[in-house]
């Protein structure tokens, strides 16, 4: 049989050409951080549990994927996306690792870790609410084009592990979400430890760590400026 259409990396032939590795920025390098998947965490801060209607002190952690293609970079363009009128915004730290395992020890966690960011988990608040409602997945309000701006990565060698410090979003200058990253019910350590008891994590997995209380709509016109201190800032035009 012969293939008529083929793409070649190294001595490997593909039927068609593979797909673009998702990567992001390493601050202060011309490296890239190749992204495997992407792990959100849900409600993990109490107040923004409190305003989506469930009781923060019942809850184990609980995770949700988005495609490592939904990633767009900080200061590109997030296009309003189709079949919804309520689009929401969540800002959250981001944690990239550089090792991976399984059962990983909490006292190990941070062992694991190669550097954080700031990202947004853009949410189709309304077709996630169905999906809710029917018991469904919620892949078509999480895992849309374009539903993870995210900034460069700065190394943990760097910064450390942050534990507390402001994390807000602005839009249009004026402030929605603010909260502090010692405000988190599962702490960074907690939720990789838990998460690698679920899955085989890798190097390459990034960790969307949870938002604080304040989640609200965008419009197409609208800027987003989002903060965590001590690791970066992210800007995102709304078009």
């Amino acid at each position: 049989m012969t293939m008529t259409t083929a793409a070649t990396a190294g001595q490997t032939k593909y039927v068609i050409d593979p797909p673009r590795l998702a990567a992001l920025p390493v601050r202060g390098t011309d490296a890239l951080f190749p992204v495997r998947r992407i792990y959100c965490v849900g409600r993990n801060y109490a107040a923004h549990a409190i305003e989506m209607g469930h009781d923060p002190n019942k809850e184990p952690p609980f995770f949700f994927q988005k495609n490592p293609d939904n990633i767009i970079l900080s200061g590109a363009p997030f296009p309003y996306p189709p079949k919804t009128s309520d689009v929401h915004f969540e800002i959250e730290m981001v944690v990239a690792l550089g090792k991976g395992g399984k059962d990983i020890p909490v006292e190990q966690a941070l062992d694991h870790i190669f550097g954080y960011g700031v990202g947004l988990d853009m949410t189709r608040r309304d077709l996630q609410g169905e999906a809710k409602e029917l018991r469904r997945p919620w892949e078509v309000g999480k895992a849309f084009e374009a539903s993870a701006p995210c900034t460069e990565l700065v190394r943990a060698s760097e910064i450390g592990h942050p534990d507390h410090g402001a994390i807000w979003l602005d839009v249009n200058g004026e402030r929605k979400q603010t909260g502090d990253l010692n405000q988190l019910i599962w702490k960074v350590p907690e939720m990789i430890s838990y998460l690698s008891g679920l899955f085989e994590l890798a190097p390459g997995d990034i960790i969307m760590s949870g938002t604080p209380a304040g989640v609200g709509a965008i419009r197409p016109g609208d800027v987003m400026h989002g903060f965590v201190e001590g690791v970066g800032e992210l800007h995102t035009p709304v078009v």
